[in-house]
């Protein structure tokens, strides 16, 4: 039986396209929150194939990341060479105690929201060191968003999401305390078989789908983009997403 990781192993080439970037005020909430910057070095756990790593890289410092899935750790070292890619997880973090001077999970830290994880995160941050969890979620408040939200969200199952929120549970956590919480507006430019369809296929519960199946969601997806003016007039369209940001201080 495939699972949501399985998923991840066969879309790691897909995913990266299929993904929106980042928008400016993650790069402020990185350098004035988070602490990312020239002397500092920073984790970034579940780096998946490197989407965040050019924001990170732009701050500056000694990077380092964390991947399970192995085809997606090769994917993230071919893209960057010169960052030690570790093989490891939330639980188990291959690196000294208080060894970083930040944590940053981008797209990723509601795979592992639990009691152990936070606990080998603090191990491994210094005195005063930063968890940053970031997410890019879709605006549902616009229409066709919502539907095509309704087409995939059949399949999720008890896959592990930002959306549910259910990553909020392990908060507050022993040694951690609050320090910033903030949105801002963001949007995947690009042909709608990019941003959407592409997109779409990578989402990590419908990549682990038997190919019946996802040429089954793909045909839907491609319907409501034919039936919706703004996505069928060809050229770019905008896939709208609203980033949030958290952040939270070893004690």
């Amino acid at each position: 039986m495939h699972t949501s990781s399985e998923g991840y192993k066969t879309g790691a080439a897909a995913y990266v396209g299929g993904r929106p970037g980042y928008p400016p005020e993650a790069l402020d909430w990185l350098r004035g929150i988070v602490g990312v910057g020239p002397g500092r070095k920073v984790l970034e756990l579940g780096a998946g194939t490197g989407k965040f790593m050019p924001l990170l890289r732009q701050c500056g410092g000694t990077l380092v990341a964390v991947e399970p899935i192995d085809a997606m750790r090769e994917q993230f070292t071919a893209d960057f060479p010169e960052v030690q890619a570790l093989a490891g997880s939330a639980e188990a973090i291959p690196l000294p105690d208080a060894s970083v001077d930040a944590v940053v999970c981008a797209q990723a830290f509601h795979w592992f929201a639990n009691a152990a994880a936070l606990q080998e995160i603090r191990r491994i941050l210094a005195p005063g060191g930063v968890l940053g969890l970031i997410w890019n979620g879709r605006d549902e408040t616009v229409p066709w968003v919502a539907e095509l939200s309704a087409i995939t969200d059949e399949w999720e199952g008890n896959t592990p999401r930002y959306v549910t929120g259910e990553w909020r549970r392990v908060f507050p956590a022993p040694g951690f305390e609050f320090i910033d919480e903030r949105h801002a507006r963001n949007a995947h430019v690009g042909a709608a078989e990019q941003v959407i369809v592409k997109r779409t296929l990578s989402v990590s519960f419908i990549a682990a789908l038997p190919q019946q199946k996802q040429a089954e969601v793909e045909k839907q997806v491609r319907a409501l983009i034919a039936r919706t003016p703004e996505l069928s007039k060809g050229g770019d369209i905008s896939f709208p997403y609203e980033t949030s940001m958290f952040a939270y201080r070893k004690l």
